[in-house]
């Protein structure tokens, strides 16, 4: 991590925890606090080397036993913070890891349905949706608004959820078994966070569902700048699309959508190249042969109709069981195992009298 705690506790058997990634939000992170019900056990805020001291802040003036505070020595993004937030609450034991931001444009009193689908089995992760009330979604920041309804599209292609929107939303619960799978060290840190955490949920099938949220817009100061993480933004999904269809349809299965793929992709190439040239290198004065249109039409056409087949098969196929019930299950065996083992230590062990007994 980097740093220091601030307010330690016993570890608990189970929880469901907040993380609030910290920085430059010593003026309204302890109303966000404050407003976080009973239903989460643990808070943990991390101070994100903020320059104005928000641990120090959170440890001097917040009552709450639930809190903690963690602190990075150098600044590592909103992604850095949430995930080492995310790994002390699963040391703690925590079940449900929930992150909201500390600019208070989250409503914590909306934390209690966001984690509803995981409680009751129904998802491995949840996510807000700040577009489906459509008089909020007009309230949002032009720009704002602008880019996430740009990426939303690159977001669903480079992480194969396809019914998802609002991909940059930073309010959202994941379950700590699904957490547990997850290569945390590999994913973003800073703004390309939440979508490259979509594409990581993605690879190990995690269910996500989203969650109808309503935003708050203030005077409050986005560190985001549109120029500056435009081109990596789009580097970052075209990166994760490429890695997404070689994992999917190549390394862990071959299917006939691989095919499709291959196929459509180079029957379209060829057809738009093909025609292309000869279109180019017709003298001005000669039509191009008919033979030679009818080659580039019918390879472009059926190849792009191949890779629409191609798109078709991967949108049905959008994980749709969640992971962590069956994790669950497999956790609660592997500690019965053990207990069982501790209470009867000679079972599967070697007794070491029987030589002894045989030589007899």
């Amino acid at each position: 991590m980097g740093g220091f705690m601030i307010g330690a506790q016993q570890a608990d058997k189970s929880m469901n925890c907040v993380v609030i990634p910290a920085y430059r939000a010593a003026a309204t992170i302890r109303p966000v606090i404050e407003a976080i019900g009973p239903e989460i056990e643990l808070i943990v805020v991390v101070d994100d080397g903020c320059p104005e001291g928000s641990a120090v802040l959170v440890a001097n003036h917040c009552a709450d036993p639930r809190v903690v505070a963690l602190m990075h020595d150098a600044n590592q993004g909103v992604g850095g913070a949430f995930l080492t937030g995310m790994r002390y609450a699963i040391e703690r034991g925590a079940d449900i890891i929930v992150k909201i931001d500390a600019d208070g444009q989250m409503n914590p009193s909306q934390v209690p349905a966001l984690i509803h689908p995981i409680v009751s089995g129904q998802a491995d992760y949840v996510k807000g949706d700040r577009f489906f009330f459509l008089a909020d979604a007009a309230s949002m920041p032009p720009v704002r608004r602008f880019g996430n309804l740009a990426l939303s599209f690159l977001a669903k292609l480079s992480s194969g959820y396809w019914t998802i929107m609002d991909p940059t939303n930073g309010f959202f619960a994941i379950h700590a078994r699904v957490a547990e799978l997850l290569d945390d060290e590999h994913i973003a840190k800073r703004f390309f966070f939440e979508t490259d955490l979509l594409f990581h949920l993605g690879l190990v099938r995690a269910k996500v569902v989203e969650f109808p949220m309503r935003a708050s817009y203030g005077n409050e100061l986005s560190n985001l700048r549109v120029s500056q993480q435009l081109a990596p933004f789009l580097a970052g999904h075209i990166r994760n699309t490429l890695r997404r269809i070689l994992y999917h349809y190549f390394f862990r299965d071959l299917s006939l959508a691989s095919i499709q793929l291959v196929a459509g992709l180079a029957l379209f190439g060829f057809g738009l190249v093909f025609g292309l040239y000869h279109w180019w290198a017709a003298p001005p004065d000669q039509l191009v042969p008919t033979g030679t249109i009818m080659i580039a039409a019918l390879t472009f056409l059926i190849g792009f109709q191949l890779v629409l087949s191609f798109l078709n098969y991967d949108i049905s196929s959008s994980p749709r069981e969640p992971l962590h019930p069956f994790l669950e299950r497999g956790r609660y065996r592997e500690a019965a195992a053990s207990k069982s083992g501790k209470a009867n230590p000679q079972a599967g062990g070697v007794d070491e009298q029987a030589p002894e007994r045989r030589k007899a």
